[in-house]
């Protein structure tokens, strides 16, 4: 596998996955160019080193091509950070022309790949009462196509960079499958490096001890986290609405909280996973309770396992953080995925916000800190806590899934 530092660009053109899915206003502006940012480094590095570059995103979820979906409206964004022109192809697949006449240090960016059923391979405008039979020749028809889609885009580089670690969980023809037409020219961008060695020194090689803090509101979600990093941690500190399932699983009274039914075996299971490997599995005695879903309600301080009819858990209380904060700051190595409670409502966002700073404290002691999972980026990024951790992974389920222990296809694909 070949490193972009290493890598001999001059006189090359390199075809680059980013993930530009930015977030645009009812006027096409960019309201946050985070993900632009982050992929900078690795565009440069291929100018600076005499190549040239073909730039490839996706941005939302269209059905085909769309104006608020075009990724024309980022040209001058990227041209601000990069300090050249970039030129923009309308079509994928008609750039032929411009992509063979670009010199060294000149930028190409194609339009939305998501315009083309060949990116996703998910067949568009069946009827929706296509039969089985119709489904099945639509599937066979857009993958045969997709090879196709591939190659072309492939035919118009000599080396290929994945960067765009967020769309790395998908066998797309952009991730996973142009890196074949590539066997001995492919590699990660730094996005992706640093993404990956940051989730690796997580999962294989953690300083000791090591702290899980996993919230947000189903176990269903997490259910293959949990299970892989009880294998891997000391201590897993559970925060947000999955406190109430495993609450009940356990017999205790939750009132009206947040509850998956379906998963109270599932729940028994990991809490004897947990007790059978030795890990230390805490969501704190006491909780924050609201009489209602909403900002105002009136709230109280409650046993986690005796929360009163009509009340429901809101937010961890005062007592389970200085619990957690013993952890916390005994800790090595600390992954935080998801908020400890309604964070997005204030009077319910103490926990997340305590949460933050006690990572920020540890991190400035020496503590590896990764952040990831998009509440929990949100929360740190909102109360100006990103650079004070380790590591603010931006990979959303990409990363849920690597710490599944999930082979990530567009990994597999340049390491291959």
């Amino acid at each position: 596998m070949n490193c972009i530092d290493t890598y001999d660009f001059a006189g090359k053109k390199a075809i680059v996955r980013v993930d530009f899915n930015v977030p645009l206003d009812e006027n096409f502006n960019i309201t946050d160019d985070t993900r632009i940012r982050a992929a900078i480094p690795t565009l440069k590095k291929v100018l600076e080193r005499g190549g040239s570059l073909i730039v490839m995103s996706h941005l939302g979820k269209p059905k085909g091509p769309a104006e608020k979906f075009s990724l024309k409206h980022i040209v001058s964004r990227i041209e601000q950070y990069l300090g050249v022109s970039v030129q923009f192809a309308p079509d994928c697949q008609k750039a032929d022309e411009q992509a063979a006449a670009l010199k060294p240090g000149e930028v190409l960016l194609l339009e939305n790949l998501r315009f083309y059923a060949e990116e996703e391979g998910k067949p568009r405008g069946l009827a929706e009462d296509a039969s089985d039979e119709e489904k099945k020749a639509a599937k066979a028809a857009v993958k045969e196509s997709q090879k196709a889609f591939t190659a072309h885009l492939a035919s118009y580089a000599d080396c290929y960079i994945n960067d765009a670690f967020g769309t790395a969980h998908r066998a797309h023809a952009s991730t996973s499958l142009i890196a074949k037409h590539f066997p001995q020219d492919k590699m990660f961008g730094y996005v992706m490096e640093g993404e990956i060695t940051a989730i690796d020194k997580v999962l294989d090689d953690p300083a000791r001890p090591m702290t899980a803090i996993l919230g947000g509101a189903k176990v269903s979600s997490k259910i293959g986290i949990i299970e892989n990093l009880i294998d891997k941690c000391d201590h897993i500190i559970i925060g947000g609405g999955m406190v109430f399932t495993l609450v009940k699983a356990q017999g205790g009274k939750i009132g009206s909280s947040l509850c998956e039914d379906d998963q109270i075996e599932t729940a028994k299971a990991i809490l004897a996973k947990a007790a059978a490997k030795g890990v230390k599995l805490t969501y704190g005695h006491e909780v924050v309770a609201a009489d209602a879903f909403s900002n105002d309600a009136a709230r109280k301080v409650v046993p986690v396992d005796d929360i009163p009819d009509g009340w429901m858990g809101m937010d961890a209380a005062p007592s389970t953080i200085e619990e957690c904060k013993a952890i916390i700051e005994s800790s090595k190595t600390i992954l935080w995925n998801g908020p400890m409670g309604v964070f997005e409502m204030e009077n319910f966002a103490a926990g997340t916000k305590a949460m933050a700073q006690m990572l920020a404290d540890v991190t400035a002691k020496g503590t590896f800190t990764l952040v990831g999972g998009g509440d929990s980026v949100a929360a740190v990024n909102q109360m100006g806590y990103a650079d004070k951790v380790s590591y603010v992974s931006t990979g959303g389920g990409a990363m849920l899934e690597y710490l599944e222990g999930i082979e990530l296809p567009g990994i597999k694909a340049i390491r291959e």
